[in-house]
């Protein structure tokens, strides 16, 4: 009698297949200044990093290539009293938008390979000069880094590898800064002061009342205004109608002072975005002040160009850019059509607007929403300690218990044959 001859391995191989499969969900964060905080002659390009708020920009991403410039080549370039924006945008050229290993360098081809960095992603950096060109000479095997534009002055040569987390960071230091092709990063900063009054702006707009008594209760505004002095802030404030079409279930005043506080931060940027730089913005998921206080990946917007507008989506509101209230480096104020509710507060549910009838509009009050007792606690995946750390979503923890439980019922089947 024929037996049927099915290997003991399969099932194991079956269940390694799908707990591996299910490990591929794994979001992986790294806080590259802990990386670099054991080598102390990095430690003053760690400072810009922290500085100019690139480091919280990198937090969430997951494959990537940072250049490193020594205290002893760094401090020889004056870098006091740079605009902070330009030295940020400078940083940013330094971060690689894609994973490179030693090997990967070593087998640059002589032609060079061009390769985008952060910069690019600001929608500040003209054609491609917010990508860098890496050429290796083939007879010494130097590797090169400069700007694609032709007889650009600014190049560096890479030392050496520093650290490498395979296929997600790699560090490699470098003997110069370099600078974008335009950027003149001896020129101190010749702008004034801005010391816009955002209330003021906002009370001028004359279709913002409600936002900017929020502002002004909360106190927030005065770490907004702060932050007009380094890189810039863009600001997306909710029309008084916007307040009013709040749905019912939403009841804003019943949120500690401190959660308030999080949702008036999760409406702003810690970048100046004129509207061309949004409509044009590479990454659409961008941090907000709110990130920078609750953990990286967190009380992120999703920013897109649809149907000739800027869109912003939360995860359960969507809304759009009605108006430029105010536009003057380093600040930029837009009007929304809806208030922007993170999903890590207000659920992951889409919440449905209701339109009041004409008599409520213009008559919007500080707006009321209910929250259910669970939602007033920091979401569990902001938990994570900081450095190399690993955040788990709820779809990949789903996908990852179905499949242990398919796994254990194939154990089961297979014993009971």
């Amino acid at each position: 009698m024929a037996t049927s001859s099915i290997s003991h391995f399969t099932p194991l191989t079956f269940i390694y297949f799908l707990l591996f499969s299910s490990s591929s969900n794994l979001i992986i964060a790294v806080n590259i200044t802990n990386l670099l905080s054991s080598y102390p002659d990095f430690s003053d390009f760690t400072n810009l990093l922290t500085t100019t708020s690139v480091a919280a920009d990198l937090t969430h991403r997951s494959s990537l290539t940072l250049l490193v410039v020594p205290n002893s080549f760094l401090r020889s370039s004056d870098l006091t009293h740079r605009s902070p924006s330009n030295l940020g945008d400078v940083i940013r050229y330094h971060v690689l938008l894609e994973y490179l290993s030693w090997p990967d360098i070593r087998q640059i081809p002589a032609a060079g390979k061009l390769v985008t960095t952060l910069y690019q992603t600001t929608g500040r950096a003209t054609n491609n000069f917010g990508s860098v060109n890496i050429t290796r000479n083939p007879t010494t095997n130097a590797v090169s880094v400069r700007s694609p534009a032709a007889y650009s002055p600014s190049n560096a040569t890479i030392l050496t590898l520093i650290k490498t987390l395979p296929y997600n960071v790699s560090i490699f230091s470098v003997n110069s800064l370099i600078v974008p092709y335009g950027f003149d990063l001896m020129a101190s900063e010749t702008r004034p002061p801005l010391g816009l009054n955002i209330t003021k702006a906002l009370i001028d707009g004359h279709n913002f009342n409600v936002a900017a008594s929020m502002l002004m209760a909360s106190g927030v505004v005065e770490g907004f205004e702060a932050d007009e002095g380094g890189a810039g802030i863009t600001l997306f404030v909710p029309t008084d109608d916007a307040f009013s079409d709040l749905p019912a279930t939403a009841k804003f005043q019943s949120l500690p002072a401190d959660k308030k506080a999080v949702v008036l931060k999760f409406h702003v940027l810690h970048s100046y975005y004129p509207l061309g730089s949004l409509e044009s913005i590479v990454n659409p998921v961008q941090p907000t002040l709110a990130t920078e206080d609750m953990g990286a990946g967190s009380f992120t917007l999703n920013i897109s160009r649809v149907n000739g507008s800027v869109a912003i989506d939360t995860g359960i509101v969507q809304a759009s850019v009605t108006q430029t209230v105010s536009d003057n480096n380093p600040v930029a104020i837009f009007g929304v059509s809806k208030v922007l509710l993170p999903r890590e507060i207000f659920g992951n549910h889409p919440l449905v607007t209701t339109k009041p009838s004409d008599g409520e509009i213009g008559s919007a009050q500080p707006p009321e929403i209910a929250l259910s007792p669970e939602s007033y606690g920091p979401p569990s995946h902001l938990s994570s300690p900081p450095g190399f750390r690993q955040d788990i979503g709820s779809e990949a923890a789903n996908n990852g218990v179905q499949s242990i439980i398919l796994a254990l019922c194939c154990i089961g089947l297979y014993l009971l044959v």
